[in-house]
């Protein structure tokens, strides 16, 4: 989105020095900011004011500073504001003042980046369509997704996190979604928030957000979720996926199958008509996500034949369920990208169901899961063993068998293998980001 710097600085509050120009969207990673940009500094773990010199060299037309003018920026103009983060929030309030009212959020302990990546390719079946980047769903990264929405921007598709209580109401306070998704209440993030009952607190603060004729996309699985239903001024649409879980929704799934790549194909069934769908998403549990994201397209006036073209287009997310067979010939499933209690067992019985003569899981610690860490370490440990899995637990005990120390470990246990792993040979990796497991993946893959 094309900003004028005196409008940014009338927005925040700032002092322009240096003359009026345009940016072409906003960055607050000098490493990666694009030419034309407008460099943000942001003081965390490093202070963001020592890369300016940096940022305006790799080509940024202005920056914000708290700190006055940098001598070492030459003659690029500078907004002076009294606190960079704050002045992010301001920018993303004027970004969002640009827009359409249609803006959807999601947020939930798990599948927030399933939906977001499914819902944005259902709304651009129609519109031009700006979409979270990435993790982009703190108080950093959304008000940058807004800001950097291309011009003309039809829609808005944003992805919010939170640490604790408060936090996705201070993102909705900027964002101003008129439709939010919420996709289950687990106890993830205990160990910040407290209890899964503050965790279904913060994650009904969107809900409280929405306006009265917005709409709440409720999972009508999970209790939790139902119950923010009393929350909000907006209508409610439910959605409910497949499995034991499930439950009567207004927007459900039929006749679901999985091919030999674990992706669904199946009829979606909603108050506007059917339709069917073709996702390139697998696991099973990929069919709640879509349904989710197509119960917000329709919400706002999509077909179903356009949300079903829109999920099928849906590209795969980066470490979410990839499927590949490595040089040997065992297939390896990578879901390396992050894990809780749900989503573990997700990808176990989805790993279960591709043919082969053995089933390995190579398992890294579920985060920030609080008191209930152990005994959910070990309830997932014993679920892959009942399942038939052989597990090779990565820097924790608690899944039950003995650990390896690192991913290189991991590689080598594998190796060590009789027979050798190879063909007929399935192998599901999964942990938490902090395992970092995915570096396993590429290196089975790459591996001669």
């Amino acid at each position: 989105m094309h900003l004028r710097t005196a409008d940014i600085a009338g927005a925040t509050g700032g002092t322009l020095a240096g003359p009026d120009v345009t940016v072409a969207g906003l960055d607050f990673d000098s490493r990666t900011l694009p030419p034309g940009f407008l460099f943000v500094p942001v003081v965390a773990e490093r202070d963001g004011h020592d890369f300016i010199a940096s940022a305006v060299e790799r080509g940024a037309a202005a920056y914000l500073s708290a700190r006055g003018s940098v001598p070492e920026a030459g003659e690029a103009t500078c907004i002076e504001v009294a606190d960079t983060a704050a002045a992010l929030s301001d920018i993303g309030r004027m970004a969002r003042r640009r827009l359409p009212e249609r803006v959807v959020a999601v947020t939930g302990s798990v599948g927030k980046s399933s939906v977001k990546d499914l819902t944005s390719s259902v709304l651009s079946a129609r519109w031009v369509t700006a979409s979270s980047p990435g993790n982009f769903n703190n108080e950093l990264g959304l008000p940058v997704t807004l800001a950097n929405a291309p011009d003309g921007a039809e829609a808005a598709m944003l992805e919010m996190g939170a640490r604790g209580i408060g936090h996705i109401a201070a993102l909705c306070e900027v964002a101003r979604p008129t439709v939010g998704i919420v996709t289950l209440v687990a106890a993830v993030h205990t160990e910040v928030f407290g209890s899964i009952e503050d965790v279904a607190r913060g994650k009904g603060e969107l809900v409280e957000s929405l306006p009265e004729h917005g709409t709440a996309v409720l999972n009508a699985a999970d209790p939790r979720v139902m119950a923010m239903a009393s929350r909000t001024r907006a209508r409610c649409l439910t959605f409910s996926g497949s499995g034991a879980g499930s439950r009567p929704a207004d927007v459900v799934a039929e006749d679901i199958e999985l091919d030999e790549q674990l992706r669904p194909r199946f009829k979606l069934v909603s108050p506007w008509g059917p339709a069917a769908v073709n996702l390139q998403a697998r696991g099973e549990h990929s069919v709640g996500n879509a349904l989710a994201a197509a119960a917000a397209g329709l919400s706002l006036g999509l077909t179903p034949d356009e949300v079903a073209a829109g999920l099928g287009a849906a590209p795969l997310s980066h470490w979410r369920m990839e499927l590949a067979t490595a040089p040997g010939g065992a297939q390896v499933l990578n879901d390396a990208y992050n894990a809780s209690p749900t989503s573990m067992e997700a990808a176990l019985r989805s790993a279960r169901r591709l043919e082969g003569r053995r089933h390995f899981a190579v398992l890294g610690v579920m985060a920030e899961l609080g008191f209930e860490r152990a005994a959910e370490h070990r309830r997932i440990g014993q679920l892959a063993t009942s399942l038939g899995f052989h597990v090779i637990p990565v820097d924790t005990a608690e899944y039950g068998p003995a650990p390896v120390k690192g991913w290189e470990a991991a590689l080598d246990a594998l190796g060590a293998l009789s027979p050798a792993l190879g063909a007929g040979d399935v192998l599901l990796v999964k942990g938490s980001r902090v395992a970092g497991l995915e570096r396993l993946a590429d290196a089975l893959l790459t591996q001669d």
